[in-house]
């Protein structure tokens, strides 16, 4: 209990920087309705779904996982700017527990998570997309994607955790996402990509959570064969939990690392 209150507390923090300077979520957010209005109006026209239907009925889901593996790069970014200032070896310093660091950050950043979740939502509604699944349904589809981000915000703790300091590091992790995004199902079907392609796309953590979420919203799945046609919903909660199992250990081994 007592790491759980110092997380709130530092999460906080953390929540009260996003207050203090809104341009970084609101450029974040900002962006990502770029992508939406891009895919969506320039690029949509183009491409067509295995199953028919709008493509803004299917790329709305993916822009959704996508924007949840974006947390990633900005829970690595903001860890990295603690450990260059500081700011982490403070909090070493304070008697507090090694955990209450993680999950503040963490509390943190899964908050933002609902807001952009909302706007993007929104942002769908106002181009025609519609939820065909029932309430409960989508409400799944909403905690599968917040599922994901949680594993994700793990991962970009470990990577701040060991190149936090490194001024190359923000780069990397974009380097990683970016490929990771796009090699998925979170525009494209993989079953409209060459047979290999579509393979390892139908393999990405991305592809299921993306999937999974097209099913609950009653949107096309662009799958119509295969593991994720029939087991999405599976895959979305079992992919996260697994990169859960090893990145949390993984992070409290490279803090305790850090701390010596």
């Amino acid at each position: 209990m007592t790491a759980l209150r110092e997380g709130l507390i530092i999460a906080e923090r953390d929540l009260r920087h996003w207050r203090r300077r809104p341009w970084t979520p609101v450029m974040n957010l900002a962006f990502t309705l770029m992508l939406l209005l891009m895919f969506a109006v320039i690029l949509g026209g183009s491409i067509t779904l295995p199953e028919g239907g709008g493509y803004i009925s299917y790329l709305l889901p993916g822009m959704m996982a996508v924007t949840m593996m974006f947390g990633l790069e900005v829970t690595m970014s903001a860890m990295a700017a603690d450990a260059r200032k500081g700011v982490t070896d403070r909090f070493r310093s304070l008697p507090i527990s090694a955990a209450s660091v993680a999950l503040g950050r963490v509390g943190a950043d899964m908050t933002t998570s609902v807001v952009e979740l909302a706007v993007l939502i929104g942002g769908g509604l106002a181009l025609g997309w519609r939820i065909t699944g029932s309430p409960l349904a989508a409400l799944l589809a909403v905690a599968l994607l917040l599922w994901l981000r949680l594993a994700m915000l793990w991962l970009g703790i470990l990577l701040a955790l060991t190149l936090g300091r490194n001024e190359g590091a923000t780069v990397a992790v974009q380097i990683l996402v970016w490929p990771g995004a796009f090699l998925s199902s979170a525009f494209v079907s993989p079953e409209l990509m060459p047979t290999w392609l579509g393979w390892i796309a139908s393999l990405n953590p991305l592809s299921a959570t993306a999937t999974a979420v097209r099913e609950l919203f009653g949107n096309p799945t662009g799958v119509t064969t295969g593991l994720l046609a029939e087991h999405a919903v599976a895959a979305a909660v079992l992919w996260p939990t697994l990169l859960l199992v090893v990145l949390v250990p993984l992070s409290a081994r490279a803090y305790r690392r850090l701390r010596r």
